[in-house]
C-alpha cells in the first residue's frame, strides 16, 4: 500500500538518487503523495555515506521525507533481478548516476524500457547525458561557475561569488520533477513512457533568465551589480539608522512615490535622475542621495511608510527572523513531522497550495531498509528468503 494519500498517490516512483539534485526532484513527487520507494545499497556496500549528511541530520531529514526505503545491492545479479521486478510495476524511476555507471550496472533507460515500456525514466547529471563533458562528475558550485551565475553575483570588481544556496542542484531537481509530470501527462495520450533528462548546467543557465538573454539578444555581457538590480533603478539595499532595508522603486510611478515619502521632490528635477536611463547611468550617485535621507530613521519606520505609499520594500532577515515573520508563519512554510526516534521535527514546507486538494500529511525520512519486508513481500519474497538475502548482503 502507498505510504500516504495525495494527488499523486496513484504513481509509484523508484528513487535511485543521491546527494541533492535527485532527492530534490523526488521530494516534489513524494510531498504530493506519490508512492516513493527509496533504494539504497546495504550499509556495508554504500560508498555514498556522508554525501547527503548524517542520516539523523536536518538536511537528510528534509530531503528524504515522505518515502519508503529498501536496501538492494545492484551489483549482485539477484539484486538486479529484484530491481527489475520493481521496475515492471513502477511508473517512474529517477537516477543521477554518471552515464557509464548506469550502463555498466544495466539500469540505463534502454535496458529498463525492455521491462516496462510505460516507464518514465528521469536522469539528472552534471552536464548532460552526452557531449564532451558527459563523463565529468557534477557539483553545484562547478555548475554555478560554468553556468554564469558566479560572474553576476557579488559586488562590482569583487571577483566571482557563489550563491548562498545550491541553486544549480535545487533548480535541476525542480525542473526534473516538472519534466516527470509532463511525461506522465503525455503518457496518458500515447500510452508510452520516455526518458526525461536535465543537468545542473542546463538548469543553472535556465535560471539566468533575463541575464542570459541580455547576451543572447542584446550582445551584452552582464557584469556584477552587487545589491543593485542589474537593470531597474533605484532598486537595492539602503542603510537606515539601525540597519539595512531593500527598496524597489523602478518605474516612473513608484519613483515619484519614493521621492514624495523621502521629501526629495528635487531629485525628480535633477537631470541626473529625471529619466530611467539617467537613473541607470548615475545609479551610484542616486543611491547616495537616497541613502543620505534614509539614515535618519529606523528600518521599521521606512518599511511602514514606504509600504503605505505603495513602494515595494522589506527587511533583510536572518533565517531565524524569516521564520518568525508573521506572513511566513501565516503561509505555513515550516511543517511539523513526528520522527519515531528524533521526536518532533520542523521541516521546510512546499511553497505550493491547491485550493481543492489538501496538503498530504508529512512522514519522516525512513530508516535504511525500513520497508524491506513490506516492499519485497509484495513481490512474493517471504521471510525466509528475506533473511537469506540479508545474510548474503543483497539487501
Amino acid at each position: 500500500m502507498p505510504l500516504r494519500e495525495g494527488p499523486l498517490s496513484r504513481f509509484t516512483v523508484l528513487d535511485l538518487t543521491r546527494v541533492r539534485a535527485g532527492p530534490t526532484a523526488v521530494r516534489q513527487l513524494a510531498d504530493w503523495g506519490a508512492d516513493v520507494i527509496k533504494i539504497e545499497p546495504p550499509e556495508h556496500a554504500d560508498t555514498s555515506v556522508g554525501l547527503s549528511g548524517r542520516r539523523d541530520g536536518s538536511d537528510f531529514q528534509n530531503l528524504q521525507r515522505n518515502k519508503r526505503a529498501i536496501t538492494l545491492n545492484l551489483k549482485d545479479a539477484r539484486g538486479l533481478a529484484l530491481l527489475h521486478q520493481l521496475v515492471s510495476r513502477a511508473d517512474v524511476l529517477v537516477e543521477n548516476y554518471r552515464p557509464d555507471v548506469k550502463r555498466r550496472l544495466r539500469i540505463d533507460y534502454p535496458e529498463l524500457r525492455k521491462i516496462n515500456a510505460g516507464l518514465i525514466y528521469a536522469s539528472i547529471s552534471g552536464f548532460g547525458q552526452d557531449g564532451p563533458y558527459a563523463g565529468r562528475p557534477g557539483f553545484d558550485q562547478i555548475a554555478q561557475g560554468m553556468g554564469g551565475l558566479m560572474s553576476v553575483t557579488g559586488l562590482p570588481g569583487q571577483g566571482p561569488v557563489r550563491a548562498g544556496i545550491p541553486v544549480a542542484d535545487l533548480s535541476a531537481g525542480v525542473f526534473c520533477a516538472f519534466g516527470i509530470v509532463v511525461a506522465l501527462l503525455e503518457r496518458e495520450q500515447s500510452g508510452e513512457g520516455q526518458w526525461v533528462g536535465t543537468s545542473l548546467l542546463q538548469a543553472q543557465i535556465a535560471m539566468l533568465d533575463f541575464q542570459a538573454v541580455r547576451w543572447l539578444m542584446d550582445g551584452e555581457v552582464p557584469p556584477q551589480a552587487g545589491n543593485n538590480h542589474p537593470t531597474s533603478m533605484p532598486t537595492g539595499v539602503f542603510r537606515t539608522a539601525d540597519g539595512y532595508i531593500n527598496v524597489a522603486a523602478s518605474g516612473e510611478v513608484i519613483w515619484r512615490r519614493l521621492c514624495k515619502v523621502l521629501e526629495a521632490d528635487g531629485l525628480q528635477a535633477d537631470t541626473r535622475f529625471a529619466t530611467a536611463d539617467a537613473r541607470s547611468v548615475n545609479r551610484d550617485a542616486l543611491h547616495r542621495e537616497l541613502e543620505a535621507r534614509m539614515v535618519h530613521a529606523s528600518s521599521t519606520h521606512w518599511i511602514q511608510v514606504l509600504n503605505e505609499a505603495g513602494v515595494p520594500c522589506g527587511p533583510i532577515n536572518r533565517i531565524d527572523e524569516t521564520f518568525a515573520d508573521p506572513q511566513v508563519q501565516h503561509l505555513g512554510m515550516s511543517r511539523k513531522v513526528s520522527h519515531p526516534r528524533l521526536g518532533d521535527l520542523a521541516l521546510v514546507n512546499q511553497p505550493i497550495r491547491l485550493s481543492r486538494a489538501p496538503d498530504p500529511p508529512f512522514a519522516p525520512a525512513p530508516e535504511r531498509g525500513q520497508h524491506n519486508a513490506e516492499v519485497f513481500g509484495r513481490l512474493g519474497v517471504g521471510q525466509d528468503e528475506l533473511s537469506a538475502l540479508r545474510d548474503q548482503g543483497i539487501i
